[in-house]
């Protein structure tokens, strides 16, 4: 097997997420106030939870409360077109962290339409494309894959979310005409923003996105045993979110948590222990950079307690 087949259960790891839990200030950092309907979500909420290799999961705090997952859902969309293309993807979009912040359109001109990497923006609206290219509705097969891959056929678009970002998504639209003008994006730009939007406004709660990432910490093997990437390329997934996962403070969360994450400004960050586990913490108040304060703060203290750490 690709993995380690006496890595701990998700149990193992109770007493931790209890300490952590009992030691983490929630509350610090605002609400995505951009998006109305994430605004009003109260930035001290706070759950965690662990999924190990076998399907088992335990948490503390609000752990089984939905979220609206955001860019995490970033993560998926790049495995499934990967799964559908390999590496062709990377024709379209680059693997290097963009120092600059998730919305920008900066550097698209002077690169020639190629976004730095899968998780701006720019770069998503890109894989998004693609799947949308390659299965004829990305948003309901990116759906579909995380109801199989966290066991809750009960996951699905938070409609009013996906009406308020189409509704103050100027800016998103703005970035797919601009690359659409380099030949990067294929299909029309209105169905696609629709398709982004709603990909973004999936709700889940935390042992629901640990679950659906365990395939990365299977190198590539999928819940019910079946493989969806090889081990190279959940690999290489693994370390675009290392390097991109957190927007341009990705180097920071490297140097605190030392584990693969992808966040999003819901509040919530999924984290990778290859061959161990996943992590999934979600605090609503975020930093100026758009990551959860108390969801670094909770990964930072995890990986201390654990020793679990790629480095």
């Amino acid at each position: 097997m690709p993995y380690d087949l006496a890595a701990p259960k998700a149990e193992h790891y109770l007493s931790v997420l209890e300490e952590i839990a009992a030691g983490v200030e929630p509350g610090g950092g605002r609400s995505a106030d951009y998006i109305p309907a994430l605004a009003c979500v109260a930035p001290d909420r706070f759950g965690m939870a662990v999924a190990d290799l076998d399907g088992g999961v335990c948490g503390v705090g609000e752990w089984r409360t939905p979220f609206s997952t955001q860019s995490i859902t970033k993560v998926f969309a790049l495995a499934l077109v990967l799964a559908h293309e390999g590496a062709e993807v990377w024709e379209h979009v680059g693997r290097e962290p963009s120092g600059n912040p998730f919305n920008s359109l900066v550097q698209l001109e002077y690169e020639h339409g190629v976004p730095r990497n899968p998780f701006i923006n720019a770069g998503a609206l890109v894989v998004t494309d693609r799947l949308q290219t390659l299965t004829g509705d990305a948003s309901a097969d990116l759906l579909a894959f995380l109801r199989a891959e966290s066991g809750n056929e009960e996951l699905g678009f938070d409609l009013e979310v996906a009406a308020s970002e189409a509704a103050h998504g100027d800016r998103n639209a703005a970035l797919a005409h601009f690359i659409a003008s380099y030949g990067h994006i294929r299909q029309p730009v209105p169905p696609l923003l629709d398709h982004y939007f709603r990909q973004c406004s999936i709700e889940m709660n935390c042992a629901d996105l640990a679950l659906a990432t365990g395939f990365l910490a299977r190198h590539g093997v999928r819940a019910d045993g079946s493989r969806l990437l090889s081990r190279s390329e959940a690999k290489q997934v693994n370390a675009v979110m290392m390097t991109c996962g957190t927007y341009d403070a990705a180097g920071d969360f490297a140097y605190r948590v030392g584990l693969p994450g992808k966040s999003g400004v819901g509040g919530g960050i999924v984290a990778v222990v290859p061959g161990r586990c996943t992590v999934c913490v979600w605090s609503p108040g975020l930093d100026a950079r758009g990551n959860s304060v108390a969801g670094v703060a909770a990964l930072d203290r995890f990986t201390t307690l654990t020793g679990l750490s790629v480095f």
